[in-house]
């Protein structure tokens, strides 16, 4: 059975309708195309700031024009409770990634990240429980663990917040704990290891490090890697998240929400280690990487220094099981990547 059909069995026998907030975006336009080919009913909530209409137009393509005809898109800002309640109503399951990502962005602007990863979230959580929505499944972070030096992380110990944006994906843990247990409201928190793969953005100073990589390498352009490279991460390939996903909008055991959980693949890649699988994936395409070397630079502020999940929990109570390991999630998107970034 390929992963994709075990997804299918997941799901309920009659198509549901699923609003996916972020529908534009690098994860939301994954789980968008997904639900699409389930044959399911999706709106997508977006305000087109870090996400792209190009995202959607590639999902049109690889869906059927019947399976387009059951998504609908509203342009709106999650930080607007108004569009909040109009995007949930009607709706059985919300997918939650609208979020202002990463680290540096919210040390430079702290309170542009709050606007739209606390009070945006808490506007999708008044109108979700107001819609009686029957799950509500966001997208935590693995920041959250701070400056906890435990390994591998586990969901119930945390450190200290290192940076602003940590402090956005605690907090909207805490709103979703009150509003299970204040008002019965079912809530599951993904916490997501580095999540790579296609339509994730290369440009801009907060890209992620694997698309901005494999993009300065296919144009012979300088790689930076913050530190000696020695610092590690639990990479996790897309169809990992969008499974977990999924299970955890359908799990059918309520001791199964409000709870947060690990999504990685419970394992460690150094960043030279990265460094040298997108080079050696990209060799055969582009010559100049043969003798191609990283620049190496000062560590970056609020950076831990290593990350790796323990999975355990999800893949007991959700049933997830990683389908897609590194090398397997490098190789799936170097295509798209050569194809797109070239």
């Amino acid at each position: 059975m390929t992963a994709f059909q075990a997804l299918k069995q997941s799901l309920p026998q009659e198509p549901r309708v699923w609003l996916v907030t972020g529908a534009a975006g690098f994860i939301g336009s994954n789980l968008v195309e997904t639900l699409l080919r389930l044959e399911q009913h999706v709106i997508g909530l977006d305000n087109f700031a870090t996400g792209y209409r190009e995202n959607l137009e590639e999902v049109q393509h690889y869906v059927t024009p019947q399976q387009w005809a059951r998504f609908r898109v509203i342009e709106g800002d999650i930080r607007d409770l108004s569009v909040c309640r109009e995007a949930v109503s009607g709706v059985d399951y919300v997918l939650h990634q609208a979020a202002l990502g990463s680290v540096p962005r919210s040390l430079e602007n702290p309170i542009l990240t709050n606007e739209n990863n606390i009070s945006g979230f808490l506007n999708m959580l008044v109108a979700a429980r107001d819609a009686a929505v029957k799950r509500f499944v966001y997208a935590a972070s693995s920041s959250t663990y701070g400056d906890h030096p435990g390994l591998p992380k586990v969901e119930n110990l945390i450190g200290k917040p290192l940076s602003p944006y940590a402090v956005t994906k605690y907090v909207n843990e805490l709103y979703a704990d009150v509003f299970s247990r204040c008002y019965g409201f079912h809530t599951i928190g993904l916490r997501y290891f580095n999540i790579f793969g296609r339509r994730q953005d290369p440009n801009g100073a907060y890209a992620a490090v694997i698309p901005k990589w494999v993009a300065s390498m296919i144009k012979n352009k300088p790689v930076y890697i913050n530190g000696d490279g020695e610092t590690s991460r639990d990479f996790c390939y897309i169809d990992n998240a969008v499974q977990a996903n999924l299970l955890a909008a359908t799990v059918e055991d309520i001791a199964a929400t409000n709870q947060v959980y690990n999504i990685a693949v419970g394992d460690r890649t150094t960043l030279n280690n990265l460094f040298d699988q997108c080079r050696i994936l990209l060799l055969p395409n582009f010559p100049h990487l043969k003798e191609f070397k990283p620049v190496y630079r000062d560590f970056r502020a609020g950076d831990v220094r290593h990350s790796q999940a323990d999975i355990l929990k999800a893949q007991s109570f959700l049933g997830y099981a990683p389908s897609h390991f590194i090398a397997q999630g490098l190789e799936e998107s170097m295509a798209w990547y050569v194809k797109n970034l070239a």
